[in-house]
Order: C-alpha cells, then sequence, then structure tokens
C-alpha cells in the first residue's frame, strides 16, 4: 500500500479546471500573437465601438445565412404575414396587436419589397435586440463580461432561427430588454423621465404580444419583492408608469372596445385545456427553455469551473439592482406556469425565448471574481465558427435538400404561383391582380411576390372558418389559389364557384428552382372571378376548365 501511495502511477491532486483556470491566466498575461487582435477588440468595449462591431457582424453573417439556406424557398409565412398586417395601419388587427405589422410597414417605406430586404429586417430585430441586452448590462459590468453576455445569446436559437421567423413572437426580443432597462432605470433613480419610459416600452411591448403581460406584471412582482419597495411605491415613479402605460395603450384599448376584441378571442383560444394537458405544456415549457441554454449552460461550466462553488456567496452578496433583475427573471417563468395551470392554457417555450437574456445577465454578472479574457476570446472564436461553418456549410445543403425535398407549407412555389396567376388574371381580365384569398401561406406569398401586389382579401375574422366572399368582393373581381392536395380550400374553392356564378377554374404546375437547377413540383388550383364590368363575353359556371400546365421558370 505504501509502494501503491507513492508511486509515479498516483493521481495528480491538482484538478484538471484549476490547471485550466492557470491556462487562462497566463494566457492573459502572455497571449498568443492570434489572440492580440481579440484582445485589442475588447480594450475597446467601453470606448463604444465594440460592441456594435460585434453586433453588426452577426447581423451581417446571419442574414447572409438566411440568403443562402433560403435561395430556392419564399419567405416564411409569419414574416409575409407581418408585411400584409403592414399594409394597412390600424391600431390593432384581428389575430395580433399591430407592432410586428408597423415593423414591417416601416421598414418596406424605406427599404424594397424583396425577400432580402425582408430578411435583413428580422436579422435586424435581432441585433436590436442584443443591443438592448447590451444597455442591462452595462448597468453592472464594464468591459468584456458585456460581451460574454452577448457570445452567449447568440449560442442560443432565440436571434437567428427564432427571429428569421418575424412575428408576434420575434419582436418582443427587442422589447422586452428595453422595457427592463428602463424599468431597472427608474427603480433606482425614481426620475420622472424614466418613469414615463417604463410606460411607453412597457406599452411597446403589449402592442407587440398580450403574452407581456407576464413581463409587466414581473416588474411589479420585482418591485414588491425587492428590499427598496418603500421607496419606490412612495414616489411618484410606478404611478407616472402606469398612467403613461395607459395613455399609450389607450388607442389599442379603444379599437378593442369598438371592434369586439377579437385579439383577445383569438388569444382566449389557446386556453381551456386539461389539467394533463396542462402539466405536460409546462414540462414542455421548461424542457424547451432548458434545452435553448443548454449550450450556453455547459459553455459556463467549463469557464467558471470550480468557482461555481461561490454562486450561494455571490447570491448573498447580489447588488440590488441584480437582486430586481432576479425578481424579474423568476416573474416571466413561474406567472406563465401558474397561469397555463389555472387556465389550461398552451404554453409553447417558444413565446418566452426573449426572456431568456434575464438569466445570462445574472449569471455573467453576478459573478464576485473576474473572468480571463482568454475565455471570452475562444468564446468570441467558436461564436464566429458556427456562424461561418452555418452559412458555408449548413446554409447550401439545406437549400439542396429543401430543393428537392420542399416545404410543407410551399415556400419553393410561392414566387412562381404568384407570377403565374398575375399572368393568367391579366390575360383574362386585362387589369392588374387587385384581391387574393384562398390558403393563407400563397395568398400572402402572392401579396408580396406578384408584380400586382393585391391586397389580402379575406378578412382577419375568417381566416380558420372559411367564410364566403361578400357579392360586392366578387364583383369588383377577385381571385383564389390553393395547392390541389389541400382538402379544406378545395372545398372552400367549389362553395365560392358555386357563389359566383362567373368564374373561370384553372390548374397549373409550379416547380421549384435552386441556382438553375429544378426541383419538386406541386399542382396549384387557382380561381379566378372578373370584375363584373369587364364581362363583355360572359362565361357561366359551366365554362369552368382546367388546364395542366406548368409555370414558366
Amino acid at each position: 500500500m505504501q509502494l501503491a501511495r507513492h508511486s509515479r502511477f498516483s493521481i495528480n491532486p491538482l484538478p484538471i479546471d484549476f490547471a485550466f483556470q492557470a491556462l487562462a491566466e497566463r494566457s492573459d498575461r502572455a497571449p498568443a500573437r492570434w489572440r492580440r487582435p481579440f484582445l485589442r477588440w475588447l480594450d475597446h468595449v467601453e470606448a463604444g465601438w465594440a460592441v456594435p462591431l460585434l453586433i453588426a457582424c452577426f447581423v451581417a453573417i446571419w442574414t447572409l445565412y438566411l440568403a443562402v439556406a433560403y435561395a430556392g424557398g419564399g419567405l416564411h409565412p409569419d414574416t409575409l404575414e407581418a408585411w400584409t398586417l403592414g399594409r394597412h395601419f390600424a391600431w390593432g388587427y384581428h389575430k395580433h396587436p399591430p407592432l410586428m405589422g408597423w415593423i414591417a410597414a416601416a421598414w418596406t417605406s424605406v427599404f424594397p419589397t424583396s425577400d432580402w430586404s425582408l430578411q435583413l429586417m428580422a436579422m435586424a430585430n435581432a441585433g436590436l435586440a442584443l443591443f438592448c441586452v447590451d444597455l442591462v448590462s452595462r448597468q453592472f459590468v464594464t468591459g468584456h463580461k458585456r460581451i460574454l453576455v452577448l457570445l452567449l445569446l447568440m449560442l442560443t436559437p432565440a436571434y437567428q432561427f427564432h427571429a428569421q421567423r418575424f412575428n408576434a413572437n420575434s419582436v418582443l426580443l427587442a422589447a422586452w430588454p428595453l422595457a427592463t432597462w428602463c424599468f431597472l432605470r427608474a427603480f433606482e433613480t425614481r426620475r420622472a423621465v424614466w418613469a414615463v419610459a417604463v410606460g411607453g416600452t412597457t406599452a411597446l411591448a403589449m402592442v407587440g404580444k398580450y403574452y407581456s403581460i407576464f413581463l409587466v406584471t414581473s416588474f411589479a412582482f420585482a418591485a414588491l419583492a425587492h428590499p427598496a419597495r418603500g421607496a419606490y411605491f412612495r414616489s411618484a415613479s410606478p404611478w407616472i408608469s402606469v398612467v403613461t402605460g395607459l395613455v399609450a395603450l389607450s388607442p389599442h384599448i379603444y379599437w378593442l372596445a369598438t371592434t369586439g376584441a377579437s385579439t383577445f378571442t383569438y388569444a382566449l383560444n389557446h386556453a381551456n385545456g386539461d389539467v394533463a394537458t396542462s402539466l405536460g405544456d409546462v414540462r414542455n415549457f421548461l424542457l424547451g427553455l432548458a434545452a435553448a441554454m443548454g449550450v450556453s449552460a455547459v459553455l459556463w461550466l467549463l469557464i467558471a469551473g470550480t468557482r461555481l462553488k461561490r454562486v450561494p456567496a455571490d447570491f448573498a452578496a447580489m447588488s440590488p439592482g441584480l437582486r430586481l433583475l432576479f425578481y424579474i427573471a423568476i416573474g416571466t417563468v413561474t406567472l406563465p406556469v401558474l397561469t397555463s395551470l389555472a387556465m389550461g392554457t398552451d404554453l409553447p417555450s417558444l413565446w418566452a425565448l426573449q426572456g431568456l437574456f434575464l438569466f445570462v445577465v445574472l449569471v455573467v454578472c453576478g459573478t464576485g471574481y473576474p473572468i480571463e479574457r482568454f475565455h471570452t476570446v475562444n468564446l468570441t472564436v467558436m461564436v464566429a465558427g458556427v456562424a461561418m461553418t452555418a452559412v458555408l456549410v449548413a446554409a447550401p445543403i439545406h437549400a439542396v435538400y429543401r430543393n428537392t425535398h420542399g416545404y410543407e407549407e410551399g415556400r419553393n412555389f410561392y414566387a412562381q404561383a404568384a407570377v403565374e396567376l398575375t399572368r393568367q388574371w391579366r390575360e383574362l381580365t386585362g387589369q392588374p391582380l387587385a384581391a387574393v384569398s384562398g390558403d393563407d401561406s400563397l395568398a400572402f406569398a402572392t401579396a408580396f411576390y406578384s408584380p400586382d401586389h393585391p391586397h389580402y382579401a379575406r378578412p382577419f375574422a375568417y381566416q380558420h372558418t372559411w367564410g364566403l366572399p361578400r357579392r360586392t368582393t366578387l364583383d369588383r373581381g377577385w381571385a383564389a389559389l390553393c395547392f390541389r392536395d389541400q382538402e379544406n380550400c378545395g372545398r372552400w374553392v367549389e362553395g365560392v364557384s358555386a357563389r359566383a356564378g362567373h368564374f373561370v377554374k384553372r390548374e397549373f404546375t409550379v416547380q421549384a428552382t435552386l441556382w438553375g437547377r429544378p426541383g419538386v413540383t406541386r399542382d396549384v388550383v387557382v380561381l379566378l372571378v372578373p370584375p363584373r364590368e369587364s364581362r363583355a363575353a360572359p362565361e357561366s359556371a359551366a365554362d369552368d376548365f382546367s388546364a395542366n400546365r406548368r409555370a414558366p421558370e
């Protein structure tokens, strides 16, 4: 035993992570040559240009990824819906609050109506979100720890894959950290300007999606739970915020009151599940958030190493601002869970991804010890490597695969179907196409990709009931299209045909293409109802015909 204890094969008592930490410290003292440009960049975080440079690179490379990965397909239906909503300014829309439509309308008033433009819009929204997260981080830390927060978030799916589907969920990526930053400042300073900012930014989050009520109630919960609650609630700050928020929301509230609150009705369609379903949703909600943070969590464990044992001491020594942020983070997870259990509402983890930044800021900024820049440089290289691999390898593979296998929603065929429908309409009527309906995704796509940019004609209240168009709508001229394998849409087309009396029904085949290579095909059924004044040579329902033809590539 004595010999074994002292043999050269005995285990080194020095833990691996101690050796890794020592390596990190040595690297910071005498960095390798390739690390020096990164360290110079980190030296300029407080100078004001290092964070914007990182975010600009992130936006550029992931916009390029979207352009390559979806070269053979159209925009996501959610993005097309946001653009469609924004064509008509309103204080509310049937399905969603109006923020996503407002943003899309503002963007396309400056940038062209094209795939790359809206892809850039989606990633610019993600970049703005990261900038707003940095506003929160700089309340607690300086230097490269601010970069570390952003890098860990860039390794979650929230700011690339979730963000590319520009919709009511992704607009909250920027709205939530912006409102949180204003609330932190208002609670700390109790100044009127920050109180007004809280009211305005929380109202902005609410017109993004009503799920933001959980952020607003988390602010209230955090303020009540914080030791400084007395000073805050005795000041005018919280009451200024409430009044400002209500005033900012008043146009939308008026819209709800005068239109039947259809947005609330749509939101409540996600409720009334049973207990077993709610429990399953809660489990999946928590697991989904954990999975989204999985890579970042593992990397943080490697960075912190044995210093993780300091977590209890760091938590006890947490600054008042971080403690307030901690209560907000707890609220944004706990309140949706309790609501789901009480009301039986759906609870996809997708709805909460915009709140992940709260936990990353808490973990990184709550450390009471310095983090070696060695780790930040390594993480920067890793994030850059993932992005470059996505653009150079994953994106082309995805594009080639989808060209031959297609998307369930038919994104490969959006532009081709829109152009062919427009050609046939002009050939039949000699007029621009003014209104389109049918399958929602195809109708949104036709409105976007058709050179005539027709208006989406179906009222959003009837999206899921397949209501028939009014006679006046048909008399003004109208077209609809469906994929032939869509049974619900096909039956609806038959119903419209019976009501229209005068129509032309056709079929054609569209084919996906990618960089000149032909891909999968799909059949499209179109219903053309010419405007009444153009019916010099009337055609009856008996003149209905089909023509199998391929749209020109």
